[in-house]
């Protein structure tokens, strides 16, 4: 059931125009233009700025380029338009109706980085107004461990973030804030979709496990949801049920009461709690339950094993 809420989020977006983790061969207009971003420009007829010959241009970190004959020129802040359109006006001295043409050869100036138990995590470049669930897609998708919530983290300078949990965080340089992802997709707080900006780092947590070992189907660790907590049962059934050899009325549960902290053992009967006739237990974050072996039953499934395989005949075994 959880695999399939997050559907959406667990197949890559390919198709998802605007982002990019590689340099975009495209340029997206109306794309402000910042610093680290590198430019391909070309002058009709002047040499001097032709594009081959320039090479990639790069805006430099006080937001400035510097051509030949044009000298320095402020693009940070400009679109490729207007950009365009102060080179020509450089160049309007020596040049009747200079054609200039500017492209973005490498998205550099507008990081996001998504960060955590995503597929696919690193640094994207932001063309154009984005959510956070592209942003998320772009990643490849939440992992299968990954936490309900989200937390986002925006530099004071770029505004403050709109979630209703925002504050500021110790240094007072950054607003932080935690999102569900599951209330989102469901539609329940679609307003939590928000746009990102550039720095914004998205961090996704891996989700607090529980842990079924011993004798199931299936030992392993289990994701707890947004409630924090799972029963006995629901974690018998995540681990497929019990083995044949179980001896589900001696199972224990490990609990560390706080991190560091000796685990303590607390001795459940299964069996009771399948029959109805026992209250389910709920399992806490980094909880242990262990179903261990019981041993005439180990013993007699070996004795039947060998029968069958003997062709001596088969006996009928009663709960043990």
């Amino acid at each position: 059931m959880r695999t399939l809420t997050y559907l959406l989020l667990l197949l890559p977006v390919l198709g998802c125009s605007g982002l990019s983790a590689d340099p975009a061969p495209a340029t997206v207009r109306g794309y402000v233009l910042g610093p680290d971003d590198g430019l391909s420009i070309n002058v009709v007829d002047l040499s001097e700025l032709d594009a081959k010959a320039l090479g990639v241009v790069r805006v430099d970190h006080q937001g400035n380029i510097r051509l030949p004959i044009a000298g320095r020129i402020e693009a940070s802040g400009l679109t490729v338009e207007k950009l365009e359109k102060e080179i020509a006006s450089r160049l309007s001295g020596i040049m009747n109706d200079p054609e200039v043409s500017v492209t973005v050869a490498e998205y550099r100036s507008h990081p996001v980085s998504v960060l955590g138990a995503v597929r696919n995590p690193g640094v994207y470049q932001v063309t154009g107004p984005r959510t956070l669930f592209e942003l998320l897609s772009m990643a490849g998708g939440l992992n299968p461990d990954a936490s309900n919530r989200v937390k986002i983290t925006r530099p004071m300078a770029a505004g403050p973030l709109p979630l209703p949990n925002a504050s500021a965080d110790k240094t007072g340089e950054f607003y932080v804030a935690e999102l569900n992802v599951r209330s989102v997709m469901e539609a329940k707080n679609p307003d939590e979709n928000i746009i990102v900006l550039s720095d914004d780092v998205i961090t996704v947590p891996k989700a607090d496990m529980v842990y079924v070992v011993g004798a199931v189907h299936k030992s392993g660790g289990f994701p707890l949801s947004e409630k924090e907590q799972i029963s006995v049962l629901q974690a018998v059934s995540l681990a497929e049920g019990l083995d044949r050899v179980a001896s589900a009325k001696k199972a224990r549960i490990l609990r560390q009461p706080t991190p560091g902290a000796e685990r303590v053992e607390m001795v459940i009967d299964v069996d009771k709690i399948l029959a109805g006739r026992a209250q389910d237990v709920s399992l806490q974050a980094n909880d242990i339950l262990f179903i261990p072996n019981s041993l005439a039953k180990s013993a007699s499934m070996r004795a039947l094993e060998a029968a069958l395989q003997a062709g001596t005949g088969m006996a009928t075994f009663g709960r043990l």
